[in-house]
């Protein structure tokens, strides 16, 4: 199965999936490793990992797309990834859902924020007139449909700057182009959560994110509610940073950092036994 294919699967499966955030290869492994049927590459997340930048439109379409390459070549869960605005107009957008696919990821997600976009969770958001919206969309679809083996999710950020009817009113739009998943981003409260699920046919995606505006759910609530995936975008990056933070400070101070994994776990993560075995099969006699 194709990861498109794969997260189709899990669409079609009872229940609300947990998506955890990745943004490099080493989180996508372990996300992997723990079980996880699917992941999400978070914009925000590849935009701090890899450019040290805020989630402002600064990360470029190569940037984005050769990481999420990166992560899929070393897993074998669909990964949906973060294509921001499509970076450009219409033709962009189509060039960036084909990039996408062809890179390995499963789903990529086109939203309607202005260029430069900002984090759905930061202020100072503006969206684009719907008629840009729809025109993006369709692209998106469009390339999708031309053979480009990918899911589309279209995203609204509507709701923090014309209200929960226009952000509705504008994934009800998406489906009815063609949309697989929509994305009301950062409902205020359980009710428009709720409501959004009820209006809006089709998956539904949520975004988790701690101290964001949106009520902080876990999976079984959220699929009571009707949405079909839920995502923690930086769950794993702001426990990395606290444990690498702790790590500093010990041996700042002269002592050894505790509550490690050891160096043989790390060597397993990385591949070093398949390695070995590869090694030897080619190994001269």
């Amino acid at each position: 199965m194709s990861p498109a294919d794969k997260l189709r699967d899990l669409l079609d499966r009872p229940g609300c999936r947990t998506l955890p955030g990745v943004y490099d290869t080493m989180s996508a492994m372990l996300v992997e490793r723990a079980g996880f049927e699917v992941a999400f590459m978070t914009g925000f997340g590849v935009s701090a990992a890899r450019i040290g930048m805020p989630d402002t439109g600064l990360i470029s379409y190569a940037e984005m797309v050769d990481q999420g390459r990166n992560m899929a070549a070393v897993t074998s869960i669909p990964i949906i990834g973060d294509g921001d605005t499509g970076f450009g107009n219409a033709i962009n957008v189509k060039r960036t859902v084909a990039g996408y696919a062809q890179a390995g990821l499963a789903c990529v997600m086109i939203e309607d924020q202005v260029s430069p976009k900002r984090c759905g969770h930061t202020r100072g958001k503006t969206i684009v007139r719907r008629e840009e919206a729809f025109q993006r969309i369709q692209a998106a679809c469009d390339a999708r449909d031309a053979g480009a083996d990918i899911l589309i999710m279209a995203r609204t950020d509507a709701n923090a700057t014309d209200g929960i009817e226009e952000a509705i009113d504008r994934c009800n739009a998406f489906r009815e182009i063609g949309v697989d998943i929509t994305f009301l981003e950062a409902p205020r409260d359980k009710d428009e959560m709720r409501r959004y699920c009820k209006e809006v046919s089709g998956p539904k995606m949520a975004n988790m994110v701690e101290q964001g505006d949106t009520p902080y759910l876990m999976a079984d609530e959220l699929g009571e509610m009707g949405y079909k995936i839920a995502i923690y975008p930086i769950a794993m990056m702001l426990a990395s940073i606290k444990a690498m933070q702790a790590a500093l400070a010990s041996l700042k101070a002269g002592k050894a950092p505790e509550g490690q994994i050891t160096f043989p776990e790390l060597r397993d993560i990385v591949g070093f036994p398949e390695y070995y075995e590869a090694e030897k099969k080619y190994a001269a006699e």
